[in-house]
């Protein structure tokens, strides 16, 4: 499973010109479920990204994590994490997970979020979706539960 983490001012997702959720300071996360991903890979996410510290502190140095300074999360599925563009010039999916099961891993991703008491709001499953953020920092992180 990968995650693409972006430390956000706000973010917002819209579906055909329509606001469909938004959050403001936190963390927008474009969720990627490989193949072989399970629930193991699910607790391990979670778990990282809950406590992944890159907010500042009074000192200006990145030790707070987004349930520290009460944030907010927007998840975002996004399998285009999977592309291998290593043949060619058109990105192959086969590392994806097929849809039907990728669906309920991510529902379960959402899920176990809201379990830790962060404010959870998402994007649409398979929808064309147009994402609007301010990245702050900028902070951008990659995390894989196979690595």
């Amino acid at each position: 499973m990968r995650a693409l983490i972006q430390r956000v001012i706000e973010a917002s997702v819209y579906i055909e010109e329509g606001l469909e959720s938004s959050i403001n300071k936190g963390l927008l996360v474009f969720l990627g479920i490989g193949a072989q991903d399970n629930e193991g890979d699910i607790q391990y996410l979670v778990r990282k990204i809950t406590n992944l510290r890159v907010f500042e502190d009074e000192r200006g140095k990145l030790n707070l994590s987004v349930k520290d300074i009460k944030g907010e999360v927007m998840i975002v599925s996004q399998f285009t994490l999977y592309a291998d563009c290593r043949k060619g010039n058109r990105p192959s999916f086969d590392r994806a997970m097929t849809p039907d099961i990728a669906k309920i891993l991510y529902d379960k991703f959402i899920e176990e979020m809201r379990k830790e008491g962060i404010v959870v709001m998402t994007g649409v499953f398979g929808a064309s979706m147009q994402i609007r953020l301010i990245n702050d920092g900028p902070v951008t992180i990659m995390l894989d539960s196979k690595e």
